[in-house]
């Protein structure tokens, strides 16, 4: 659906995009990250024909942004950071003006303001003035202006920058929903919203991609062992005995306090299936005591892989039960900041031209 090849937007001081190579297939709902000024509204502005790049291409649907501007267009739906709103203009007024921009067939418009209306939850105010909505309606209507002509590729820049929590879990199930017939690259500061709704992220730092990855395999991009933390009930040094005999086991560290637990990595927390010859066997040992002490550990695998299911069995054999087992991994918090806290090089003020950068 979408093609960026090679894309770079130069300026004298050297700000700006390098070497952009990344494409997105039908379906797809791809978060777009990066800090201020890093690149990602140039990007989305040359992507959509707002900006021509220095040199690379732009496909979009198989159509060339720089030979078919036009029928490239007509692909893309987009929703910069300030929705494009005449406040003096009624919602319904609005969309039509838009739809004739769009080059909607007159004998559509009627039902494609309609649909979008309903697809936005804007009915009832299709005879309100722009000026008087609130912020979270403008933004509604900002997407509806975006998928207006029935676009296939959505670029969304910042959509719900300035919202309150209920706006911004209304605008982010919109922006969901729209992705069941909707290609869409979704431009966010607000790292959660890419676990909630994309199935791929894209790292931008110092205008280059420093991470192309679906958010299951980013512990795995870079680097990460396989950490589980575990609260067990027993006495603590034939726990530790027991857990440090076993060889795909790396590391054992007691964790004293939930204070120090607080320092890891925050936990994202799995199922683990447990089997009936495993329930039998735990249940023939000796239950500990209830008095017994509670220990909490951080258990690190020698080889990266799952080591929960064999954890499970040592200490169910060993008739110590487990309290608590969760894996430990990266969050998208410490890899976007361990991808971009690099300080940028100084550079020369004055440019060339006027240099677009993210809000």
């Amino acid at each position: 659906m979408l093609e960026v090849k090679q894309v770079s937007k130069l300026y004298e001081n050297d700000r700006g995009v390098h070497n952009i190579d990344f494409s997105m297939q039908r379906g797809e709902i791809v978060g777009f990250l990066g800090p201020n000024g890093a690149g990602k509204t140039t990007t989305m502005r040359m992507i959509t024909g707002y900006l021509n790049p220095t040199h690379g291409q732009i496909w979009v649907d198989g159509h060339s942004m720089a030979d078919n501007p036009k029928k490239a267009r007509r692909k893309i739906g987009y929703l910069p950071e300030t929705p494009p709103l005449y406040p003096e203009m009624t919602v319904q007024a609005y969309l039509r003006f838009i739809a004739n921009l769009r080059d909607v067939p007159a004998r559509e418009q009627k039902l494609r303001v309609g649909e979008a209306i309903d697809k936005l939850g804007l009915q009832g105010r299709e005879k309100q003035i722009i000026r008087s909505l609130s912020k979270g309606y403008k933004q509604r209507l900002g997407l509806a202006q975006a998928i207006l002509h029935q676009p296939d590729l959505l670029i969304l820049d910042e959509p719900t920058s300035g919202l309150d929590p209920k706006q911004i879990i209304e605008i982010r199930q919109l922006i969901h929903e729209l992705g069941e017939n909707h290609t869409v690259l979704l431009s966010t500061h607000i790292l959660p919203e890419i676990n909630a709704i994309c199935n791929r992220v894209l790292i931008i730092n110092q205008g280059r991609v420093v991470l192309d990855e679906r958010p299951e395999h980013l512990g795995r991009t870079m680097g990460e062992t396989f950490e589980v933390s575990l609260e067990v009930k027993g006495p603590r040094e034939r726990i530790l005995t027991e857990l440090r005999s076993l060889e795909t086991v790396a590391e054992v560290k007691e964790v004293d306090a939930p204070s120090d637990a607080a320092t890891i990595a925050a936990p994202v927390a799995q199922d683990v299936f447990i089997t009936d010859d495993a329930v039998a066997e735990a249940a023939t040992t000796e239950p500990v005591s209830a008095a017994a002490e509670t220990v909490k550990l951080l258990v690190t695998s020698a080889d990266r892989s799952d080591i929960r299911e064999a954890l499970f069995f040592r200490l169910a054999g060993a008739g110590y039960p487990i309290l608590e087992m969760k894996r430990e991994s990266l969050s998208l918090e410490d890899i976007f900041l361990k991808l971009t806290t690099d300080e940028p090089a100084e550079v020369d003020s004055t440019p060339k031209e006027e240099v677009d950068t993210d809000a």
